[in-house]
């Protein structure tokens, strides 16, 4: 009797321990400047983005890159990604890719990462996959894919995942779904090529939360704003739930990352995490 009691207690203690897993909502970073750590520090933040451009590319001096390395080595918040990929004069898709330029770019970016601490990289760089007017959109998916699997190499090399980001189609012509850039996440079929589930693009192109359910363990990223103005989540007051809801289905276990045009910092920016937060605890909690 004693036996069954105790092991009562212990399968009673699991399903708490279940229930507490299951009710865990992801944590939220925001893409800011580091020169506001503080603010966003203060307004219950762990998570920050930067560019690469401004912290990891080529073109900074070692110098200065050492300067980025102090900058976040003292900062509050981790520096959790780094967006904008490749500047437009580098083309990853269409006719005009030097892959050898590519290949060498990503190596320098992706090795300033390691150093840096940098585990994700998002993959947007609308300018850099624009097609030309009339080309090949299967062509290009096909070139598109070969390169991204010898990427998916460079970034393996220095242990940086990429997240490629579905953009909307007000800001490149070429991956505008989170279904197409599943699509080559899948052909690509390789653990340092990831998903970016941007909730603000799926917003703009009236993408359904049942998008990130088929993509499933495909995506290691999400994003979002909001739709009209790409506002940080509580300045028009969006429902972002169904999204939420999408996520929770998937059981996805990354962070939530605004990536939004902030006007007010000091107004914005906690505002958005005790917006977005409370969205989150309504879905994972299921009270709506």
């Amino acid at each position: 009797m004693r036996v069954l009691i105790c092991f009562f207690f212990f399968l009673v203690s699991l399903g708490f321990t279940f229930t507490a897993e299951a009710q865990k909502i992801p944590q939220l970073g925001i893409v800011e400047s580091m020169d506001r750590d503080s603010l966003v520090y203060a307004s219950g933040f762990r998570l920050i983005g930067e560019t690469v451009g401004k912290m990891l590319a080529p073109t900074l001096t070692e110098e200065q890159f050492q300067a980025n390395l102090q900058t976040i080595k003292k900062a509050k918040t981790k520096l959790y990604l780094c967006n904008v990929l490749f500047p437009g004069n580098i083309k990853i898709a269409g006719p005009e890719v030097d892959e050898k330029k590519v290949l060498d770019y990503l190596d320098q970016v992706f090795a300033r990462a390691h150093t840096a601490g940098v585990p994700i990289i998002v993959l947007g760089s609308g300018g850099s996959r624009r097609l030309p007017e009339g080309y090949d959109t299967e062509k290009a998916k096909t070139d598109f894919v070969a390169l991204c699997k010898k990427m998916a190499l460079v970034a393996k090399k220095h242990a940086i995942t990429i997240a490629i980001e579905s953009l909307n189609s007000t800001e490149t012509n070429f991956l505008t779904t989170v279904q197409e850039a599943a699509e080559i996440v899948r052909k690509v079929a390789h653990p340092n090529f990831r998903l970016n589930a941007d909730i603000y693009h799926m917003l703009k192109e009236n993408e359904p939360p049942q998008h990130i359910i088929d993509a499933g363990k495909l995506i290691i990223h999400v994003e979002i704003a909001e739709k009209e103005k790409r506002t940080p989540p509580g300045v028009v007051g969006e429902d972002f739930r169904p999204y939420l809801r999408a996520l929770k289905q998937i059981k996805y276990k990354g962070p939530i990352v605004i990536e939004a045009r902030i006007n007010n910092p000091t107004q914005e920016i906690p505002a958005a995490y005790s917006y977005l937060t409370k969205q989150l605890q309504e879905v994972y909690n299921g009270s709506k």
